[in-house]
């Protein structure tokens, strides 16, 4: 298959993931009450996709930035014929991120406001001051320089550069949005250090096999990749099972926490994402056990099938995290 095409199906598979979760857990979109204007369906049902194609973006970006920084060898400080690519790649998924997170902007604007997309501009001194759309308009900024940064990358020193700016493009939004992190209060405080690192590791892991696949599938880089693997897998499931209890009101603990869970459709779709974190595992294990020996006599095809299907198991798990972030 080709790599458009691998990308395209990826995507597809996390927006219908993330449809089906976003009606499973009550974050749909719904049509505006009778007599009231709205920004209408189709365009709240933009803010979910844009978002998704946002993360995939971010995703691919942070990707190709860690191969350059770790997986690909330069010469003297000077980025050979592989990571150059991977560079220009990284420039193309950050400049995508960028125009999603504009389209992500405009809608969610309109959507908040409840207004027609025709009547937006009318309205600009109140969308500038709602925190949503603040904390995508830093993202614009951030991602648009980090694909000029990107495109002209040739040095080691650069690219380096470029990962710091990474990390800030991906974390610039989650500490200015609505979420952003409350000094005053120590759960709040928890909840937004918890899901920054959360989006790191998870945007090192999945970006981090989409790059092994892409540009390097030696011995040497697979093992590396592999350990950064555990890391990333250690801290989103501490993380993540944090930020879930704090969301489900887990000061209160006892059973009413665990009921959750099963009753609620925040409940229900976090439970859904552990479970596809539990196959993630499975498969990272299946990696070590099987794949890495077989890599090592020559066989690069086992890893690249378990690679492949971890992805869209990643692909998957993306989407549940979009609807997540959408459901009461």
């Amino acid at each position: 298959m080709r790599r458009p095409q691998a990308i395209g199906g990826l995507v597809a598979v996390g927006i219908v993931v993330m449809v089906a979760a976003l009606f499973a857990g009550g974050g749909a979109p719904q049509k505006p009450v009778s007599g009231l204007l709205g920004a209408g369906l189709g365009v709240s049902w933009a803010v979910p996709v844009l978002r998704i194609l946002a993360d995939a973006a971010a995703v691919a970006t942070g990707g190709a930035v860690v191969a350059v920084v770790l997986f690909l060898p330069a010469t003297e400080g000077k980025l050979g014929g592989k990571a150059l690519r991977a560079c220009q790649d990284a420039a193309l998924a950050a400049g995508i991120w960028a125009v999603a997170s504009i389209g992500g902007l405009i809608a969610t604007a309109t959507v908040i406001l409840g207004v027609p997309l025709s009547h937006l501009a009318e309205h600009a001194d109140s969308a500038g001051r709602l925190s949503q759309v603040r904390a995508l308009a830093v993202a614009v900024v951030l991602t648009a320089v980090l694909a000029v940064v990107l495109s002209g990358t040739k040095t080691l020193r650069t690219a380096r550069a470029a990962a710091v700016l990474t990390v800030a493009a991906l974390i610039g939004p989650l500490l200015t949005g609505h979420g952003a992190i409350d000094r005053t209060n120590l759960w709040s405080v928890l909840a937004t250090v918890s899901l920054v690192v959360h989006v790191v590791a998870a945007t090192a892991w999945v970006g981090g096999l989409g790059a092994v696949l892409l540009y390097t599938r030696s011995r040497e880089s697979v093992e590396l990749f592999s350990r950064l693997a555990f890391v990333c897998a250690v801290t989103m499931g501490v993380t993540g099972l944090l930020t879930a209890e704090i969301h489900l009101d887990g000061r209160q603990g006892g059973w009413g926490l665990i009921t959750q869970w099963v009753t609620s459709g925040y409940g229900v779709l976090v439970l859904g994402k552990t479970l596809a974190f539990a196959v993630l595992v499975f498969i990272g294990w299946q990696h070590r056990r099987s794949s890495l020996p077989r890599l090592a006599t020559g066989d690069p095809a086992a890893f690249r099938q378990l690679a492949v299907l971890e992805l869209a198991v990643m692909a998957g798990t993306i989407g549940l995290a979009v609807a997540l972030s959408r459901t009461p």
